[in-house]
């Protein structure tokens, strides 16, 4: 079963991944191809419910499992195409390893897989997301590319959506625009819906509780087109301590990324001036 908060989330994920079918790679339909084989995955469900089992329940931090990771999905699929709008070519292209629809196709398996390793624990958790992700990968691109001479280019794409789930928290180098814009994407997912625990302070403070309070004063975040960068992201707040999410989790994954120079970056309470910190 999913819950109504997934299937919202699966929806945009659904209309960004068609805006760029038609808008951005001239109806090539491998995306959607993709997002609907991994939507309907039973295995990809277990390993995201499972992965919210143990963050929230068993450790007691907050969502990262299916909504968490499709959010960041859609989040960096949305950057993905400002950039691809403004004329700035993926790592892929620049390269000349793969296309467009590459980059897209690495970028939707990896931000749906980042937190996988949350099935094991939280140390670490990329590194176990790597190792839990690799031969899933390979064997959802085996299906969406069966054709021999197509190895060099399942190679590619899982080795970029590779680096993107290893690079997610900004513990591991990284070299690419995709994998960069993941990790921008999972910190932007920082809004009061992420805060799943009940609001109530335990009497002997636990590992994750200023996560918890300040992602519950954050309103909205918006991810549009900037003036100055190309990307610009908005972060609205009902209260200060929304400052810590945005000042220790999203600025140093933005300043971690090989995209964070095509970032402006915008937060403040709502009533308020907003703040520029990039």
């Amino acid at each position: 079963m999913k819950s109504p908060k997934e299937e919202i989330v699966e929806a945009k994920i659904l209309k960004t991944v068609d805006e760029i079918v038609s808008k951005h790679i001239q109806g090539d339909t491998l995306p959607r191809q993709l997002i609907d084989m991994l939507l309907s995955n039973a295995e990809l469900k277990s390993i995201q419910d499972y992965a919210n089992t143990v963050s929230i329940t068993r450790i007691g931090l907050n969502d990262h499992g299916p909504v968490h990771m499709k959010t960041v999905c859609r989040n960096a699929l949305k950057m993905l195409c400002i950039l691809h709008e403004a004329g700035i070519k993926t790592s892929l292209e620049k390269e000349n390893a793969g296309t467009f629809t590459d980059s897209v196709l690495a970028v939707i398996l990896a931000a749906l897989l980042h937190d996988s390793g949350m099935t094991i624990g939280r140390k670490n958790h990329e590194l176990y997301s790597g190792i839990i992700s690799y031969s899933f990968i390979s064997d959802i691109l085996r299906q969406l590319l069966p054709d021999d001479k197509d190895i060099m280019r399942r190679t590619i794409i899982r080795s970029l959506a590779m680096e993107g789930i290893l690079g997610h928290m900004g513990t591991n180098p990284i070299h690419s625009i995709e994998a960069g814009l993941i990790l921008i994407a999972d910190g932007c997912d920082m809004t009061k819906g992420r805060a799943r625990i009940p609001l109530e302070r335990p009497t002997k403070p636990t590992e994750g509780d200023i996560h918890k309070y300040s992602a519950h004063s954050i309103e909205k975040v918006k991810i549009m087109r900037g003036k100055d960068k190309p990307i610009k992201i908005e972060i609205h707040m009902k209260s200060e301590v929304g400052f810590f999410q945005v000042e220790e989790v999203l600025i140093p994954k933005i300043q971690s990324s090989p995209a964070k120079n095509l970032v402006e970056l915008h937060a403040g309470v709502d009533g308020e001036d907003m703040k520029r910190y990039i």
